[in-house]
């Protein structure tokens, strides 16, 4: 039977030890495999080192950049878990709540990501909790973001 869980919990033991496994054969793909490993786990350990409630928004959000974008690159900015594009900008960060001591985490979009439209447009998202609407809103923004 799969190990399953809610989409508050964040990630299962089975799918924290897939990514390092991932990790690992990135590693073993030599020094450009090395460098997207080593990002990975950066942005991994940084998820890790957050307080319960940011650590399983921030896991939720990874899991859900990494099916939607797959192209995009964790890596730690600032600390911060974030994804990059292939000319390793930062297209979207996750600023979680308690490294400022806010009242809630966000999702953040920087100049790398599509998101124009007209004369403005919001970059940043507050996120509370993780539910199905938030993901589909978050997966609706990644996807307009690496259009």
């Amino acid at each position: 039977m799969a190990e399953t869980t809610d989409a508050n919990d964040g990630f299962t033991a089975a799918e924290r030890a897939a990514m390092k496994q991932r990790a690992a054969e990135l590693r073993a793909e030599g020094r450009k495999g090395a460098k997207k490993a080593d990002g990975l786990q950066a942005a991994l350990d940084a998820i890790a080192k957050m307080d319960p409630e940011d650590r399983a928004l921030a896991e939720r959000v990874h899991a859900t950049i990494a099916a939607t974008a797959p192209d995009l690159l964790p890596k730690t900015w600032y600390g911060m878990p974030a994804y990059t594009n292939a000319d390793g900008k930062v297209v979207v960060a996750f600023k979680n709540s308690g490294k400022f001591g806010t009242r809630y985490s966000t999702l953040e979009f920087q100049d790398a990501a599509r998101l124009d439209d007209g004369d403005v447009w919001p970059v940043s998202f507050a996120l509370l909790r993780w539910s199905p609407a938030v993901e589909k809103k978050v997966t609706e923004a990644i996807r307009a973001a690496v259009a």
